[in-house]
């Protein structure tokens, strides 16, 4: 008798449990260990070994405190939403180091990306700062904290799924600009590839903040390496700083520290391979 169906043809509980698990997260685009554990009546460790059947499976991708949706195609592209919650104390932790590398009076480009969002929220007490950003979530979060010593330009385009404006007319806008950092998210980055997107225009769009940029400063969790999308924003080289978290592997530490002058490994908290 197969271990996935009862003695009457019907679904195990383990298999009743993977199903829930994935149409969670083919839902919400993620969960939670924590989450699931509850959502299901079982223990966490029920839950961690289920996601490990289910990653090896191919049906959903393993993260540090959970799962998210499995994306196969370079040209994937998650909505923003979906990508929300995903390792979301990386992201602030992330984001936390990532504001103390700018201050009092100075010029930003902000990408668009829920990690940038986070970085948003990070700066909204810095007096003199003026932003030029492509996100309508960054440019929000500035709106509802506003200042009167502070200047957001928010360019314009066409918009994608991660709430990033894009295209011709965001690229004019940005040549206009010189700015001292630009903070980019990234959908992947990758040895041979660099920092990639899915989205042509968006990576059109970037490059012309890089190209305005004094200082790239590339802002990427853990889960981000390995990840190629389907054009690359920048080369590794290109960026001054990677700010990701402690959760590097450290293949992936030797790597970036090859090519960038520098790399922040942010704490959250949890054991890490590589501490810097």
């Amino acid at each position: 008798m197969s271990e996935t169906m009862s003695r009457r043809g019907r679904p195990s509980l383990a298999q009743q449990r993977h199903e829930r698990i994935v149409s969670q997260v083919r839902r919400t685009g993620a969960a939670r260990v924590a989450d699931l554990a509850q959502q299901l009546d079982v223990s966490e460790m029920t839950v961690r070994r289920d996601l490990d059947v289910l990653h090896d499976a191919g049906l959903i991708a393993k993260v540090h405190g959970g799962a998210t949706v499995r994306y196969e195609h370079s040209t994937d592209e998650p909505g923003f939403e979906v990508k929300l919650t995903r390792d979301i104390d990386e992201k602030r932790a992330i984001a936390a180091s990532a504001a103390m590398l700018t201050g009092p009076g100075a010029a930003v480009g902000i990408t668009a990306g829920t990690t940038t969002a986070q970085l948003a929220a990070e700066l909204v007490t810095v007096p003199n700062l003026t932003v030029v950003t492509n996100s309508i979530r960054v440019a929000d979060v500035f709106h509802a904290h506003e200042r009167t010593d502070r200047t957001v330009v928010l360019v314009g385009g066409e918009r994608t799924p991660s709430e990033a404006l894009v295209g011709p007319v965001a690229v004019a806008a940005l040549s206009t600009f010189h700015l001292d950092t630009v903070f980019m998210g990234v959908h992947g980055m990758h040895e041979r590839a660099g920092f990639t997107t899915p989205n042509l225009r968006e990576a059109e769009t970037n490059r012309a903040f890089v190209a305005g940029a004094n200082e790239l400063v590339v802002l990427a969790d853990h889960t981000k390496w390995g990840v190629t999308g389907l054009t690359t924003m920048a080369s590794l080289d290109e960026a001054a700083v990677v700010v990701t978290d402690d959760l590097l592997g450290e293949h992936a530490y030797t790597v970036l520290t090859e090519h960038v002058d520098r790399v922040i490994l942010s704490p959250t908290g949890a054991p890490s391979e590589q501490t810097g």
